[in-house]
């Protein structure tokens, strides 16, 4: 009876114990195949990555030959960072920035930027690779832009605080506009602005202190503050209207003096033409008069008949009575008739006299 009861009692010890070794294989197994998985490293191609063993740069991999597989020793005898070496876009909100003449105006600008690739004559010195500067003295994205920031800000202060808000916005009143060799002000201030930021106030460049590089900065907008945007249009809008009037008065005064000239030379050409019809008029009514003078010279009953059936034409219709004496010179036509109208003899045929000692 005593025996049956110390088997029963030993089976469930001994099943416990293989579940405990089997619990611990498992995790045994999970360990290596951690500890295994974190002694390799995977660089891709776009990144960098750091290798420190107990606190201590051990490897920096980054440079193109850099990418694949490598081998350190498990976690947490060796951790690895890794930091992105594509191209950055800092994009910050507006800022309000005064010009030369004390005008506040908001600048809208993006700067882009990476970690500096590393030098191909650096090999062995770690604490000259970009990226190990950059881990150092910035410890990651968000502090690097902060700098950046802060960095692009004060550039582009001390480029505007240079210039007024007239050459900034590029104005020109002049009636052949703007010179096209003297270039966008804004490209220019953003040139400068970026050699500020990449050079640094101690002479050091961006990439020397930070491992940073600066690939480009660009000043995307200009405008002026929400406040003051409406002030300012209609401030502008009353300049262009003065400018408008200006312009309309100038071209009322111009085309005043248009019509006058024109109605000058219209005036003298109407008064030659006049002067030159009446000339020509006077011509012909007298080389008319000539003409029937001479033909009333030459056949005076024939002239006397036409001019009387002219009256005739133009006093006699259907509707008009004429009370004359029977002497009057007007009816000797209509009474007596025409008088015999002379007809013009045949110019005689020249005869030939034939010369002496001819026969006739």
């Amino acid at each position: 009876m005593s025996s049956s009861t110390t088997n029963s009692s030993d089976q469930p010890a001994s099943q416990t114990g293989k579940r405990n070794r089997t619990t611990l294989v498992f995790l045994g197994a999970a360990v290596a195949f951690a500890a295994l998985r974190s002694a390799f490293v995977l660089v891709d191609e776009s990144e960098y990555v750091i290798v420190e063993r107990l606190g201590h740069i051990v490897a920096v991999y980054d440079r193109p030959d850099d990418r694949g597989l490598h081998v350190k020793l498990p976690w947490p005898i060796s951790t690895t960072r890794r930091f992105d070496s594509r191209v950055q876009l800092l994009d910050p909100r507006g800022r309000e920035l005064f010009t030369r003449d004390k005008k506040n105006i908001t600048v809208d600008s993006f700067v882009c930027w990476r970690i500096a690739e590393a030098d191909d004559a650096i090999h062995v010195d770690f604490a000259e690779r970009p990226v190990v500067r950059f881990f150092k003295s910035l410890n990651g994205i968000e502090v690097a832009e902060a700098r950046l920031m802060t960095r692009v800000h004060s550039a582009l202060s001390d480029e505007l605080g240079r210039i007024t808000l007239d050459t900034l916005l590029h104005v020109n009143d002049s009636e052949s506009g703007p010179d096209p060799s003297a270039g966008n002000p804004l490209e220019a201030i953003s040139r400068d602005v970026q050699q500020q930021v990449r050079l640094g106030e101690s002479g050091q460049s961006l990439t020397e202190r930070l491992g940073v590089e600066i690939v480009d900065v660009r000043i995307k907008r200009v405008n002026f503050p929400l406040g003051n945007q409406q002030a300012v249009f209609e401030r502008m809008r009353s300049e262009r209207q003065k400018i408008a009037d200006g312009y309309r008065s100038a071209g009322m005064a111009q085309n005043t003096v248009i019509r006058s000239q024109a109605d000058r030379q219209y005036a003298e050409i109407l008064a030659r033409a006049n002067a030159d019809a009446t000339r020509i008029r006077g011509q012909a009514e007298a080389e008319s008069i000539t003409i029937l003078n001479k033909a009333h010279a030459r056949d005076p009953e024939f002239h006397r008949l036409v001019q009387t059936l002219d009256s005739y034409k133009q006093i006699l219709n259907e509707r008009t009575t004429l009370v004359l004496s029977a002497s009057s010179n007007l009816l000797k036509l209509l009474t007596d008739g025409p008088q015999t109208i002379p007809t013009k003899t045949p110019a005689a045929t020249p005869t030939t006299v034939p010369p002496e000692g001819a026969a006739p």
